[in-house]
């Protein structure tokens, strides 16, 4: 008798999995991507579409989720679920859908905001066949320069540069030859990188897989035992690296790809993921940055959803069961509800559980385990500089540079953020410069004789927060002559670098955390959302932020589900649309990856077969 029951429990356990794994409609199918159409250069036809204003009567009826927030999470997953059926309604608070991926065109200089270039986009990976389906093939992707970054460390006389290479052996072969005492430090570490990326989805298995499955087997050993990789998720990366060379200039190279955190504060396996993604390439999306949520909002519109703009969300609407139906959007005076039976928060995890849930809801245990596990990331300061000339006469490239004013992360950082606000803008420790017009090979089309750069650096909110209660570009003599002391420090560095572009200097504009915070909904202007310090890369705490919430029928997307950047963002939206729809989108994806593979071999054979005829 008993041997029957375990037998009927095991069939149902087998059945019920393959049916979670495989029992589903895939949202996704290898004909809905077509190839690319022409460009779309008309810019109130663009507008139609990532400006589209709120107003109830565009509200689509019979709504099955609603995506507060169009960063690349919430149109991922927005997209996502459209494909599998549901009517979705993604609303923003800004003018422009996009979030960290729309630009914006100011004295005919075009800049991007928060995407500066993006790897692991070649064909036939998983992250490009992901873009091909939210887009349906019409996303197009330039790949820059195998030199992809410099990297300068110190000032000076004792400048150093290092330049990093894209390339599957080149990447490693080019760095062994500028540190070419370092070989043991450098191999390890790229194996390191290889077991990130390939082990990777161990840990985003733990955030589908039912929670208390996740932490059995981490606190069993058994996940030690099948992966390094929920180890090296949480170890401190100065800690290992330390461990592997005394060079302190390769240490800043396997940290380089700053986003607020020291390294001594960051996981290794973070690090090496970054480094990792441009590793066959890195690319820019042809059209500008703003391409990925036209062509993203195109497609929730396609299957009978919108992507409305100028819609701040005001609450989140929770009935007596706690669960979730809707949202309250302020609409001039007025607050109108707009219903559905699913709700996506893409606006990131303080937002969402700190403003827009009812008071009653946001303190309850619950929901104050899950802030207790994040910490408010850095913020972000942004000088956007536009030129008169080509980039011939500018000497303007498309590598980015990062530059170190010496080769001590970890203290710099450290020394920076304990600065007080007046001695902070003459102390910056670490720059970003990247050049969009040189990325994109359309920029000259549409933005003849101009070029534009965009420099980024880390700061405190708590320098800016004293004006944190004026208004967009009325906020005083005191604020503007702040900003732009940080903004002349960074762009005088930047001329040692590029030095032609001082003198055609013609337009120039500064986005601060408080701007951030206007535009980007940026919680104390943190542009990479909440901290990536390395108690959220613990095995156990990966596994318990996860995308649902203690509120029933509320999903959490984007950065804040994974990790930081576009493709970071972009699988927190996968993660998402896997957790709402109660399947494991990856596996779609990678079926589709199997097949194109297939597809492409059959074509190298044929092509092959022509050449011996």
């Amino acid at each position: 008798m008993w041997l029957l029951v375990l037998l009927l429990w095991l069939v149902m356990w087998v059945g019920g999995t393959y049916w979670y794994l495989f029992g589903k409609k895939s949202p996704f199918s290898l004909e809905s991507v077509r190839p690319p159409a022409p460009r779309e250069f008309d810019q109130k036809k663009r507008d139609k579409v990532i400006k589209q204003g709120f107003s109830i009567d565009k509200v689509p009826q019979d709504l099955d989720v609603i995506v507060i927030g169009s960063g690349i999470g919430g149109l991922t997953a927005g997209a996502t679920l459209a494909k599998a059926g549901k009517k979705v309604l993604v609303l923003e608070q800004h003018d422009q859908a996009g979030g960290c991926c729309h630009t914006y065109i100011e004295k005919g200089f075009e800049f991007d905001v928060g995407l500066h270039y993006i790897g692991q986009v070649h064909e036939n990976s998983l992250l490009r066949i992901a873009f091909d389906q939210i887009t349906e093939g019409q996303l197009e992707f330039q790949e820059l320069n195998q030199h992809f970054d410099t990297i300068q460390i110190g000032t000076g006389s004792e400048k150093r540069d290092y330049t990093i290479l894209s390339g599957k052996t080149e990447m490693k072969a080019h760095l062994l030859k500028q540190f070419p005492n370092d070989t043991k430090a450098i191999e390890t570490f790229f194996n390191l990188m290889k077991i990130s990326a390939k082990k990777t989805h161990y840990l985003a298995t733990l955030k589908l897989i039912p929670q208390w499955v996740s932490l059995l087997l981490l606190k069993s050993g058994i996940a030690d035992l099948v992966s390094p990789v929920f180890k090296l998720s949480g170890t401190g990366a100065t800690k290992l690296v330390n461990t592997l060379t005394s060079n302190k200039d390769l240490q800043v190279i396997f940290s380089y790809l700053f986003y607020g955190v020291p390294p001594k504060d960051s996981s290794i396996l973070i690090n090496a993921l970054l480094v990792h993604h441009y590793k066959r390439g890195a690319y820019y999306p042809k059209g500008g940055a703003s391409e990925i949520a036209f062509h993203i909002i195109r497609t929730i519109q396609k299957y009978g959803g919108n992507c409305l703009v100028r819609a701040p969300v005001s609450q989140i609407l929770v009935n007596d069961q706690g669960a979730a139906y809707g949202v309250k959007v302020r609409k001039g005076q007025e607050e109108l509800e707009v219903h559905a039976p699913v709700v996506v928060s893409n606006c990131g995890i303080f937002t969402t559980f700190q403003k827009l849930l009812p008071p009653e809801i946001q303190v309850k245990d619950n929901v104050q385990e899950r802030l207790n596990m994040m910490k408010h990331g850095r913020g972000s300061f942004l000088v956007f500089s536009g030129f008169e000339g080509t980039e011939e006469e500018l000497g303007l490239v498309s590598t980015n540079f990062w530059l170190f004013k010496n080769n001590d992360m970890d203290k710099s950082m450290d020394d920076y953020f304990a600065l007080g606000k007046d001695e902070a803008p003459d102390n910056i420790p670490m720059m970003f410069i990247t050049v969009p017009s040189s990325k994109d090979p359309e920029s000259k089309l549409r933005h003849p004789g101009k070029c534009c750069m965009t420099i980024l650096t880390m700061v405190k909110y708590e320098w800016f927060e004293e004006w944190k209660d004026t208004s967009v570009r009325k906020r005083g003599d005191e604020y503007y002559d702040y900003k732009m002391k940080f903004a002349k420090n960074l762009f005088d560095w930047a001329c040692t670098v590029f030095p032609n572009i001082k003198d055609k200097l013609v337009f120039q504009d500064v986005a601060t955390p408080l701007t951030n915070m206007h535009y980007l909904g940026a919680q104390r202007g943190a542009m990479y959302s909440a901290e990536h310090n390395l108690e959220r890369f613990q095995a156990e705490a990966v596994a318990r932020n996860r995308s649902s919430t203690p509120i029933k029928n509320l999903y959490i997307s984007g950065q804040d589900v994974f990790s930081c950047g576009i493709a970071g963002a972009l699988h927190g939206g996968l993660l998402c649309a896997s957790t709402v729809l109660d399947h494991i989108v990856y596996i779609d994806l990678l079926f589709l990856k199997k097949k194109l593979k297939k597809r492409k071999a059959r074509e190298l054979a044929e092509l092959a077969k022509k050449k011996l005829q």
